[in-house]
């Protein structure tokens, strides 16, 4: 079971919206308030992000991606004091600016939900910036390089390429930022959670099967550790005790399988270990605020 891969598809609501964005100093672009997650990619050219909270702007080159998590107001511009106009996320191609320099960008969001955000996502600082760095992130980057060859050149079947490469960002993003942060820091974090051996093992074992009557001892016993120990160091590296995150993923996996399929609500009980249908929707109710049924139907109207 890939931990990061179940997590992200959890999150996931809906395909991304994207718009490629081909500009020439000086241009500015603002966005509002997203309900998803932000995105931009640097393809060409240099920029920068402009957050709406007075926070310094962030300077943004080549090969550079970005990711806002909680979709915050901000704007990117060829310089700070660049006149602004709206994203907007309907229009297939953006040409503002004047007649200097070229930057090309995609922009976009990752359709999220954000009822009960994974620890994943919640954690996330309000910017996310991975700057090219030929050493790091070769995956990432090599992607973003496809991008810009692909949008700039406008081959046949990029129609089919792009989507599939922006889907597949979202992971990568993810995935670098971790990385990144395994490398500097010492407190809990998924960054953590997902490199130590023993805490990963146990995450792939609930995710695999989060209807299983998983005990603090099962899962201990799975990865070689005494209760007392696994139970510490589990607690350390993902931020809350083992119980309490399979309680939550259980509901998480309930919620996909309400919006992502027409599984009956006995079913869906079931497999996330539930023996009666009636504990399941009292549970569900009191994390999500609605029935599971209500839960659905609202998801199909979004």
């Amino acid at each position: 079971m890939d931990v990061l891969s179940d997590v992200v598809a959890s999150m996931r609501t809906g395909p991304a919206n994207s718009g490629r964005t081909d500009v020439r100093a000086p241009w500015g672009l603002r966005f509002v308030q997203s309900t998803g997650a932000t995105f931009h990619l640097i393809l060409q050219g240099n920029s920068w992000l402009i957050p709406s909270d007075g926070a310094p702007p962030v300077a943004m080159g080549p090969g550079d991606a970005v990711l806002l998590p909680r979709g915050l107001e901000h704007a990117i511009a060829d310089h700070p004091g660049s006149p602004l106009v709206d994203f907007d996320p309907e229009a297939a191609e953006l040409t503002p600016g004047g007649d200097g320099t070229r930057s090309l960008l995609l922009c976009g969001t990752y359709r999220l939900d954000r009822q009960r955000p994974h620890p994943v996502l919640s954690n996330l600082p309000d910017i996310v910036h991975l700057p090219a760095d030929p050493g790091r992130h070769r995956t990432l980057h090599t992607t973003i390089g496809i991008l810009g060859e692909e949008l700039d050149s406008n081959r046949p079947g990029a129609a089919a390429v792009v989507p599939s490469l922006v889907d597949a960002l979202l992971v990568l993003i993810l995935r670098a930022w971790l990385e990144d942060q395994s490398n500097c820091s010492t407190g809990p974090g998924w960054s953590k959670a997902l490199t130590d051996d023993a805490v990963a093992r146990s995450l792939e074992s609930i995710h695999a099967r989060p209807g299983a009557s998983w005990t603090v001892a099962d899962l201990a016993a799975d990865v070689g550790l005494s209760r007392a120990a696994f139970a510490r160091r589990f607690t350390e590296a993902v931020g809350e005790p083992p119980l309490t995150y399979l309680s939550r993923w259980r509901m998480t996996t309930a919620a996909r399988l309400l919006r992502d399929h027409d599984r009956s609500l006995a079913a869906v009980a079931k497999e996330i270990g539930y023996t009666s249908e009636f504990a399941f929707a009292k549970a569900f109710k009191r994390d999500f605020g609605l029935a599971p049924g209500a839960y659905r139907r609202q998801a199909v109207l979004n």
